[in-house]
């Protein structure tokens, strides 16, 4: 058993309130939070937080993180061209043994940021699987399309995988899916009452074309085909119409914004705090390493909230409280992880400790917006899923010398580009 103690605790239980309570850990899950107690049990650890903050992991609700390894190799172009003439053709070469090496590198990134879990959506989805479950990481797998008999293979395959994958239906998006694809997803989602994802509106170009193919917008186009019979959401959500927006409030869907690629892309800024007022849930992601090309939860949630201070011309608009319900409790729902998205007794024990003491987080006037406004990778103290440490000042604890994981990845990007 772990005891975090003598510290701040913000559980998002009651919004973004920051409280002196202790947490205990038992096996994978929590198993007590409050005031200090008399009668303890005996403890495996004992963890002074020495006045640090305590807070569930941040929850990565879209993401393609094998592409580690064309961080940097395809920048400063518009979206469909980044991804038609560059990215795609080196994708035509990976192979699963790519994947793998490229996603373990990716996930040491997020543990660096106090990421507890990721929606992936890439190729081999067996290599992600299997580095998620090698390295201790809760990875959500999300369908890219294909054959409907394809995707129910997966679903069922996935989510028996091991205790921390599991998987959702998706199709990358209306522009690389047939109709008679897409139609087909339609009847798996309510044969298996499944929710369905897939990267939605992110370019005025995405959705004029899709207007031009089919007469609707893609959100239309889904709604009609019956992928949000049972839920699900979008990926980036930046040019929404009326009724779209509409849609998404009715269905109960969840918006996943990226503000950092579609920043970099020049894709637009969503307008979250105009989906916030309508009661639309909404988490963050970071979508790809090249395209971002960080996998940096700090640099998410503080281009969320200014980029919609800016757009909305509002400086109350989206607040740290808010931004910080999206990164946890909004990822941890949307990507199905209902027991992981808050710290309270018999939820799982993902949890980040966040160093209070960094200058950057220096007076400690207001914990949730210091994390918010000023926040950076090296404020992460530990990052624990599932009730093991698998981060912690500085060390990884992921069953492999990182290292090594450094060395393979960069050694097969440099065959990847060579072939």
């Amino acid at each position: 058993m772990f005891r975090f103690y003598n510290g701040r605790v913000c559980t998002m239980t009651q919004g973004a309130a920051v409280t002196a309570d202790e947490v205990w850990v038992d096996g994978d899950k929590i198993a007590y939070v409050g005031p200090a107690r008399a009668d303890k049990p005996r403890f495996d650890r004992e963890i002074d937080l020495d006045g640090d903050l305590l807070l569930p992991g941040f929850k990565n609700a879209h993401a393609h993180a094998g592409m580690t390894f064309v961080r940097s190799l395809a920048d400063d172009m518009p979206l469909q061209e980044w991804l038609f003439d560059r990215i795609f053709p080196l994708e035509a070469r990976l192979t699963p043994e790519d994947v793998y090496a490229f996603t373990r590198l990716a996930i040491l990134e997020y543990l660096t940021s106090g990421i507890t879990a990721g929606l992936d959506m890439y190729f081999f989805r067996e290599a992600i699987a299997q580095a998620g479950a090698d390295m201790g990481f809760r990875t959500v797998l999300c369908g890219g399309g294909g054959k409907a008999e394809l995707l129910e293979e997966e679903y069922h395959k996935y989510n028996a995988f091991h205790p921390l994958v599991s998987y959702q239906l998706g199709t990358h998006s209306e522009y690389t899916s047939s109709i008679e694809e897409l139609r087909d997803l339609g009847a798996l989602a309510k044969k298996l009452k499944a929710p369905v994802f897939a990267h939605n509106a992110e370019t005025e170009k995405e959705v004029r074309e899709c207007v031009e193919r089919h007469g609707v917008t893609p959100t239309v186009l889904f709604e009609q085909l019956g992928h949000y019979d049972y839920g699900g959401g979008g990926f980036h959500c930046v040019h929404f119409t009326p009724e779209d927006t509409e849609i998404f409030r009715r269905r109960a869907l969840w918006v996943v914004t990226n503000p950092g690629s579609n920043a970099k892309l020049a894709s637009g800024v969503a307008p979250v705090e105009d989906y916030r007022a309508q009661g639309i849930g909404i988490a963050i992601g970071t979508d790809g390493p090249s395209s971002n090309n960080a996998l940096d939860f700090f640099r998410e949630m503080y281009l969320t909230t200014v980029l919609q201070k800016l757009k909305t011309g509002n400086a109350s608009a989206c607040p740290a409280g808010a931004v910080l319900q999206m990164a946890t409790v909004g990822g941890a729902r949307c990507m199905g992880l209902s027991d992981c998205d808050t710290i309270a007794p018999g939820k799982q024990a993902d949890l980040v400790v966040i160093d209070l003491k960094r200058p950057s987080m220096q007076p400690v006037h207001a914990p949730v917006e210091n994390l918010v406004y000023s926040g950076a990778k090296d404020i992460v103290r530990m990052t624990m899923i599932a009730g093991k440490v698998r981060y912690e000042d500085g060390a990884f604890f992921v069953g492999a010398d990182a290292e090594t994981i450094r060395r393979e990845a960069a050694a097969r990007t440099r065959a990847l580009i060579e072939r």
